[in-house]
């Protein structure tokens, strides 16, 4: 329970903030399934979608950069790399 009007606050913001990130993370989970799930005329637009939602979450801080970095890097070894369950 919080004791301070500013800590009630901050609850407030902490509540409002976590269905906005949940919101914008399952986003980005979907459009980073809709890239792996496209077929080769798509591909290419799906992957610039992906890498775009990727990058704006990590801008407003709702992944960590080095989590974006990540998935990109694999983005784009999907991309450019052997198909998927080929090896």
């Amino acid at each position: 329970m919080a004791h301070s009007r500013s800590a009630e606050k901050r609850v407030r913001q902490n509540k409002r903030n976590r269905i906005r990130n949940k919101s914008v993370r399952s986003a980005l989970k979907t459009q980073i399934k809709k890239f792996h799930a496209a077929e080769a005329p798509a591909r290419d637009a799906e992957y610039r979608r992906a890498v775009s939602a990727v990058d704006k979450a990590a801008k407003r801080g709702i992944i960590h950069p080095n989590k974006a970095a990540r998935e990109k890097s694999r983005l784009s070894r999907a991309m450019n790399g052997p198909p998927r369950g080929s090896m």
